[in-house]
């Protein structure tokens, strides 16, 4: 009787080890390539878990969980990396202004929105003086047809009212004050993502976008703020003008609902507020955005110090703790830290940036190459918390292949 129930379950051994490997060599061996049965089983359901993480921002646009949703199922193999379907695209209009000798490091951050523009469609929106035309141009077309015409450029001259022209032009920094007319000047367009010359994109450009999917229905512009920290504020302390909430805004990575700027009348109050003003602002359209939102704070969205991330956020401590649990998304070299040496992490950053060439592999010639120079920032305060400056960065460039 034992040797007849020893004999049965061993038949039945035989009988499972049978199905499994008829079951591997017959069904899944159909594609030669195709892994063995429980590795392949283990693999996707990885594989899928990586692209979810990849994809996954602080975000809750439908659209972007739609985008999210559906690479989670073609992201298997390493090659699909950060590889985004032409019909999830959303449209991103970048516009800068540069003027005086801003040609070169308006180019390095415009490098960065090319780098990190696989899953949009990019419009890049110069505003430039009439002799820097020419370079941005020759530049611009050149990258473009490296990255196979995967982004689009125009670049537009300088344009301030007649009246007041030169005051306007000579506000804070030449051509600084040329955002505050952009309703007015980009009349075509919707939305744009703002950003001054010197800030550079550490991850994908949707990231910011996407913020405008959260702004309700009052609010037409988006900013961060200026500080973090009441301590160290410079509204709070110094001001002697309106400044929006508590410690006032930055402006230099701004989202401009065209549209609703429009709509608002924004450009018939730039004038006025100059006027009563202009003896009392330091930082020049700044500040009157500052004294703007002052007066109408329900009109402006705030997102975290991530995505306008500075040299304040980590020359005392790392206050920004946005940036602290997810990585910077827009570095801003305010203050010419990029070039500079009171800053040695910000200049790393911004040099390997400058000199990354589009269409290399970004993880061995940028990512590894910045780690490997903020490592001799160590003996700095933003130096010691430099896997925030490349966190997000390790969540979009693989090992595996480059973005181009």
């Amino acid at each position: 009787m034992r040797l007849l129930s020893k004999l049965i379950v061993f038949v039945w051994l035989v009988i499972g080890f049978l199905i499994i490997y008829f079951l591997e060599s017959v069904w899944f061996n159909k594609d030669r390539t195709a892994p063995k049965l429980f590795r392949n089983i283990i693999s996707v359901n990885l594989n899928r878990e990586r692209s979810v993480q990849k994809y996954s921002v602080d975000l809750s646009s439908t659209q972007y969980r739609t985008i999210e949703k559906e690479r989670s199922f073609t992201a298997s193999s390493p090659s699909n990396d950060f590889k985004g379907n032409l019909r999830d695209k959303i449209s991103v209009a970048l516009a800068v202004v540069a003027c005086g000798d801003r040609l070169h490091e308006t180019l390095v951050m415009i490098k960065s929105a090319i780098l990190f523009s696989n899953n949009v469609k990019l419009q890049v929106i110069v505003i430039a003086d009439i002799p820097l035309i020419k370079g941005f141009d020759e530049k611009l077309s050149e990258w473009r047809s490296i990255v196979n015409n995967s982004f689009d450029y125009q670049i537009k001259p300088v344009a301030f009212p007649e009246n007041g022209k030169e005051e306007w032009r000579k506000l804070f920094k030449p051509c600084a004050a040329q955002r505050l007319f952009l309703p007015g000047l980009l009349k075509e367009l919707d939305s744009v993502l703002y950003v001054d010359t010197d800030t550079l994109f550490l991850g994908p450009l949707e990231e910011v976008w996407l913020h405008f999917s959260r702004m309700n229905s009052s609010q037409m512009a988006a900013l961060a703020p200026e500080h973090e920290d009441p301590n160290t504020g410079w509204y709070n302390r110094f001001a002697r003008h309106p400044y929006y909430g508590e410690l006032g805004v930055n402006s230099g990575v701004m989202l401009m609902n065209l549209t609703r700027m429009r709509d608002f009348g924004w450009e018939k109050y730039l004038a006025p507020i100059y006027k009563e003003f202009k003896l009392k602002i330091t930082w020049g359209d700044q500040d009157i955005i500052n004294i703007i939102f002052h007066y109408h704070p329900e009109r402006l969205y705030v997102y975290s110090c991530r995505y306008n991330y500075r040299s304040d956020h980590c020359m005392y401590m790392s206050v920004c703790e946005d940036a602290n649990k997810h990585g910077v998304a827009v570095i801003h070299g305010s203050r010419s830290t990029f070039h500079g040496d009171k800053q040695p992490a910000f200049k790393t950053i911004y040099s390997c940036m400058e000199e990354y060439q589009l269409g290399s592999d970004p993880y061995s010639n940028l990512l590894l190459t910045m780690e490997n120079g903020l490592d001799q920032t160590s003996h700095t305060n933003c130096g010691k918390v430099r896997h925030v400056l490349t966190k997000n960065l390790h969540k979009y460039i693989s090992v595996k292949e480059p973005f181009r």
